[in-house]
Parts: C-alpha cells; sequence; structure tokens
C-alpha cells in the first residue's frame, strides 16, 4: 500500500505575504517565477471569473526556493542570488544574450 500524498495549500493571502515579504510588485513576482502578471493577481485574489484557482505545486515551490534564496536552477546546482527581475535593456540598445562576445561589456 502506498503512503498517502502530501499535499499542501497556499492561500491567497499566504501567496501575497510571500510576495511582500521579498519586496516584490505584482509585476516582479511574475518575472521572478515566469509567470504573466495576471497569474499574481489570479492567485492573490483567490479566483478567476468566479471560479477557484489554486496555486499550483510548481508555483508553491519556486516561492520556497526564492525565499531561500535559490534564484535560478539548471538541473545540478542552485544558483544563489538576490530575488530580481532582470532588468530591461539601456534605453535604445537592445538586449544581449549571455552568448554574446559583446555581452556585459
Amino acid at each position: 500500500m502506498a503512503p498517502p500524498a502530501l499535499t499542501a495549500t497556499m492561500t491567497p493571502e499566504l501567496f501575497r505575504k510571500w510576495r511582500k515579504s521579498l519586496g516584490l510588485k505584482q509585476k516582479d513576482a511574475a518575472e521572478v517565477l515566469g509567470l504573466k502578471k495576471r497569474m499574481i493577481q489570479y492567485y492573490e485574489k483567490g479566483d478567476r471569473n468566479g471560479r477557484p484557482v489554486e496555486i499550483p505545486k510548481a508555483v508553491r515551490l519556486a516561492c520556497y526556493a526564492l525565499t531561500a534564496g535559490i534564484a535560478d536552477f539548471d538541473g545540478l546546482t542552485p544558483v544563489r542570488g538576490p530575488v530580481q527581475p532582470a532588468s530591461p535593456p539601456a534605453a535604445g540598445r537592445p538586449a544581449r544574450a549571455a552568448s554574446d562576445p559583446g555581452a556585459g561589456t
């Protein structure tokens, strides 16, 4: 017999509290979680068009990782760093890919 599955829920209030504890605006939280701002709004409201919205396990785990200072993960090694959205490119300059030889100059 298999053990019962562990389940947890994150309420809209706890999600909002998590975001604010990291000093993130909704837009910033969406960016660091790889979501649209609208999804952050649904998670914080707890419903979408009158239907309940559950915060998925992957999002809950990502919230935990960000709280623990893990900014990214390559499948082998956690990348530690501050939680902050990617900076937009300087005005008038296109963003460069990390593989671009001129990137970071």
